[in-house]
């Protein structure tokens, strides 16, 4: 391939309004963030509980880096797995209620790491259509049998998880999806899993530390306990630092030490974001009061723009995402908001299906509610404007 077809390809995606641009952030993560030297009040950040430059978690990062340097020098399995690493990983099991939890580097490393250590091409994997590309990935690597079902569809998946004769069967999900915010049946997928003999893998990378009681996440959230099920869960979201955990099965979490790939042969996180991590653990658990503020801001931006001409999906978590249709005028409306001091970013196929560009709202414990007017009013302005 000559770099004249990158060209083309390049420009192709400009003529359909999908190149994508990064901003240079100058400041911590938080509410309002500087960018080129202008401070924006962000709705872009998965940054849900306001925990990404909380005082007390960037100390216990200071902390960490005392105590155990920076870096972590091994894979786990070598001489990499501080006792910060240990104690992290016994606090996030306890935390979920599962027996055992394993620390990986990021979301898409645990998830290509649990499905490839589990799978193979005598299996099958059943996926919601709209998953994550990290568990699409994941699938593809495994060489198992990939049947993809209609989302939340689930007469569509049990049809499927009759007739299959794999030797091992394992269910794939979000359990609050990246790019509509709605939250997975997972109750019906465990009781599904557990008549067909199958696993049930939960990607809970948008509602650990937002569902449940405590944040304890979407298992919490419905009150689900099942072997069946082996629960993936993010750590630089709602907790605002930097990672991922698999909690599962003691022998479902000894078999990714020995298997996952992504989990063996890679350098170790820094245990100072370990270290700082089990702070913000402590947050997660102890201040409701994040939470509760989450749910009023959801609540005031569903009444804001209820009589709107673009669509509010039906979520009810901290992803709030506004149908505008069309790849320009998405990118349209976001660049309106950067005028009006506001980042909103526009999100386009293929991340979401076409014909649905959107804006994807995100809010976070560290708004207030005239940050969230704000933005209903800027979108009102724009709407009669266009």
């Amino acid at each position: 391939m000559t770099f004249s077809v990158l060209a083309s390809e390049l420009a192709d995606l400009d003529a359909r309004g999908l190149r994508r641009e990064r901003r240079v952030l100058q400041s911590p993560q938080r509410a309002r963030v500087t960018v080129d030297g202008r401070e924006y009040l962000a709705f872009c950040s998965n940054d849900y509980l306001g925990l990404a430059s909380h005082p007390r978690v960037a100390q216990a990062a200071q902390e960490g880096c005392a105590r155990y340097g920076v870096g972590a020098g091994a894979s786990h399995l070598i001489l990499g797995h501080s006792a910060a690493h240990h104690a992290l990983e016994d606090a996030l099991a306890r935390f979920v209620d599962l027996p055992r939890a394993l620390l990986f580097s990021t979301g898409y490393m645990a998830n290509i790491g649990v499905v490839t250590a589990l799978v193979g091409h005598a299996d099958a994997i059943f996926a919601d259509r709209l998953n994550h590309a990290s568990l699409n990935d994941a699938c593809l690597l495994s060489r198992a049998a990939f049947r993809r079902y209609p989302h939340r569809d689930l007469g569509a998946l049990e049809k499927l998880l009759s007739v299959t004769r794999a030797r091992r069967k394992l269910v794939v999900t979000d359990a609050v999806f990246s790019m509509d915010g709605d939250i997975a049946p997972a109750p019906d997928l465990v009781a599904l899993a557990e008549r067909y003999d199958a696993w049930l893998l939960l990607d809970d990378a948008h509602g650990f530390g937002v569902l449940g009681n405590r944040g304890r996440g979407v298992l919490s959230h419905y009150g689900i306990v099942s072997p069946r099920v082996i629960y993936m869960a993010t750590l630089g979201k709602a907790a605002g630092v930097f990672g991922a955990f698999v909690a599962a099965q003691t022998q479902v979490v000894e078999t990714l030490v020995q298997r996952a790939r992504s989990y063996v042969y890679t350098t170790a996180t820094p245990p100072l974001l370990a270290h700082a991590l089990l702070e913000s653990l402590r947050l997660i658990e102890a201040e409701q009061w994040r939470r509760d503020r989450l749910s009023q801001l959801i609540r005031l931006l569903k009444e804001g723009l209820t009589a709107h001409r673009w669509r509010l999906m039906p979520s009810d978590t901290a992803i709030q995402p506004l149908i505008i249709g069309g790849n320009e005028e998405a990118v349209a409306v976001s660049e309106q908001l950067v005028r009006r001091g506001m980042l909103v970013p526009a999100i386009r196929p293929p991340t979401v299906p076409q014909r649905t560009a959107r804006l994807r709202i995100s809010l976070s414990a560290a708004h207030t509610v005239d940050d969230v007017a704000q933005l209903v009013g800027a979108l009102d302005e724009i709407s009669k404007e266009a």
